[in-house]
């Protein structure tokens, strides 16, 4: 798994790492938890770290951010709204026409089978959009 984007000489896993030991409660525990179904459903991910503290998970363009607040850990997928959710996970941002993102709050379950399918949906979408952008565009024959 590739790192990028650092604060010195530290990698965005050992920035992500502290991040979650440092928040020694539910947050921490949820956030790390977190990080191991998004790494799990793409071992290819990239971890990131952006904005001056938040993790950031990327193949081929952004799939997720980890995001903790007092009293949640968002989880806010960068082409949300346009990833199919028949579980409805996402319950927040819903009214953006690119965002998407999932507030967990303490004790929430989380359905580990429906978000790896989106982490997974999330990747594909990015896949296709590299693609997409990669490939000549054909000109017209006349």
């Amino acid at each position: 798994m590739a790192d990028q984007g650092s604060e010195g000489s530290t990698s965005p896993s050992e920035l992500i790492d502290a991040r979650i030991a440092e928040l020694d409660d539910w947050r921490g525990a949820l956030l790390g938890r977190l990080r191991s179904l998004i790494r799990a459903a793409d071992p290819e991910v990239v971890e990131e770290w952006k904005w001056r503290g938040v993790p950031v998970w990327s193949h081929d363009g952004i799939v997720t951010t980890g995001e903790t607040y007092k009293a949640v850990v968002k989880l806010t997928f960068a082409k949300g709204a346009s990833l199919a959710d028949p579980s409805g996970l996402f319950n927040a941002s819903l009214e953006g026409n690119t965002r998407r993102a999932i507030d967990f709050h303490e004790g929430d379950p989380v359905d580990e089978p429906a978000l790896t399918a989106l982490v997974r949906a999330a990747v594909a979408l990015n896949q296709s959009n590299a693609k997409a952008k990669a490939e000549p565009k054909s000109e017209p024959k006349g």
